[in-house]
């Protein structure tokens, strides 16, 4: 497919969404586009410093397994798995 058949493409398939798909999608696509001209991705200074903050835990050794993630999380917020 050439740059000209894939624009149609999307073109048309964007003109086939309701109001509320096409502003979520033009949202989405807005945001990647924005991320693509600057060369980097859209995290949020919170969830950069979130990730900094676990991977220093793991680096000191500060893991848990899934499991145990789970079965906290099972306690803590036993409305969610019913």
């Amino acid at each position: 497919m050439n740059s000209a058949e894939i624009k149609l493409d999307l073109f048309r398939k964007i003109d086939k969404l309701d109001n509320s798909k096409l502003e979520k999608i033009y949202n989405s696509l807005i945001g990647l586009l924005n991320s693509a001209s600057l060369g980097e991705t859209s995290l949020s200074p919170e969830l950069k410093s979130a990730l900094d903050e676990a991977l220093e835990a793991s680096k000191k050794g500060q893991v848990h397994t899934h499991e145990e993630v789970m079965q906290r999380t099972r306690e803590k917020y036993s409305n969610l798995f019913k």
